[in-house]
């Protein structure tokens, strides 16, 4: 099974001059979705994750199927004023335009193993202020997973200090 078969290309989304990498036909084919499932928990082999920190909004998708099956807790990133208790934040530049993301203060503890998941490595912005999250509260980042790594745009080099698996790469 290919996986790539299951991402859709849409031009001009959500600005003009983006093509918008589309995981709604993966995420609605329960075979294409298990498989995905299968090659990002493989990645993690030998790896103890007390923590999945999944990050707002499409890493929540993979983020608590991945925390299920590695019997970890799933903790959630959003943007500001999403989350009901005390939060820290960190800001990060997209390739079109710029954010800030927020964590509870009490989702990681000193010493967790975390594993980070979002949907897409772009320009590595959110996936960059998600470590710094993590980092502050004193979680050990096991690894980056991505469904996708858009490579042109090198956002692996604002993470490069950690572990980073994508299961495809353009």
């Amino acid at each position: 099974m290919k996986i790539e078969n299951y991402v859709r290309d849409i031009q001009g989304f959500p600005k003009e001059g983006i093509l918008f990498k589309d995981i709604t036909p993966l995420l609605n084919d329960p075979i294409a979705r298990k498989e995905c499932l299968k090659i990002l928990v493989d990645s993690l082999k030998g790896k103890q994750i007390d923590k999945v920190v999944g990050a707002e909004s499409r890493g929540f998708f993979f983020g608590i199927l991945l925390a299920q099956e590695l019997n970890a807790g799933f903790v959630p990133v959003r943007k500001p004023k999403k989350l009901p208790y005390e939060t820290i934040s960190a800001s990060y530049e997209l390739e079109y335009g710029s954010d800030s993301l927020e964590m509870h203060t009490d989702a990681i503890k000193p010493g967790d193993r975390v594993l980070v998941h979002d949907d897409v490595l772009a320009t590595g912005g959110t996936a960059k202020a998600v470590c710094e999250l993590v980092e502050k509260l004193g979680g050990e980042i096991v690894q980056c997973n991505f469904l996708m790594e858009l490579t042109f745009l090198n956002g692996r080099e604002k993470i490069k200090d950690n572990p980073i698996f994508a299961v495809l790469t353009y």
